[in-house]
C-alpha cells in the first residue's frame, strides 16, 4: 500500500493561486492512478482531478476545468494540483488518493491526511 502526504495548502485571496503537492512513498508508487478530492464544511467529499501513471489520461471536475491543472513527477513520486483563479467556493480540505484504477470517493487504496485550502473573498 502506498502512503500519501499532502502539502501546500493555505490561505489565499480570491483570484490567487496555490500549488498542492502529494508525496507518495512505496516501491510501486509511480504505477498508481492518482487523484485529488476535496471536502468543504458540511458537504460530501467530491472528485477534483485524476491522472494516470503516464500522465496521458487526465480528468477534471467541471467546476475546476480550465482553472486547475493536475500533473505528476514519477521520479519524485509526487503529484501536483496547480490551482489558479481560486474562488471562495474552492475552500475545502483537499485530499490526495491513489488506486490501481481511477480513484473514487468510495474506492481508493490510499488516502492522504488532507491539506486545508481557504480562499477569502
Amino acid at each position: 500500500q502506498v502512503q500519501l502526504v499532502e502539502s501546500g495548502g493555505g490561505l489565499v485571496q480570491a483570484g490567487g493561486s496555490l500549488r498542492l503537492s502529494c508525496a507518495a512513498s512505496g516501491r510501486t508508487a509511480s504505477s498508481y492512478v492518482m487523484g485529488w478530492f476535496r471536502q468543504a464544511p458540511g458537504k460530501e467529499r467530491e472528485f477534483v482531478a485524476a491522472i494516470n501513471w503516464s500522465g496521458s489520461s487526465i480528468y477534471y471536475a467541471n467546476s475546476v476545468k480550465g482553472r486547475f491543472t493536475i500533473s505528476r513527477d514519477n521520479a519524485k513520486n509526487t503529484v501536483y494540483l496547480q490551482m489558479n483563479s481560486l474562488k471562495p467556493e474552492d475552500t475545502a480540505v483537499y485530499y490526495c488518493a491513489a488506486d490501481s484504477r481511477i480513484p473514487t470517493i468510495n474506492r481508493a487504496e490510499s488516502w492522504g491526511q488532507g491539506t486545508q485550502v481557504t480562499v477569502s473573498s
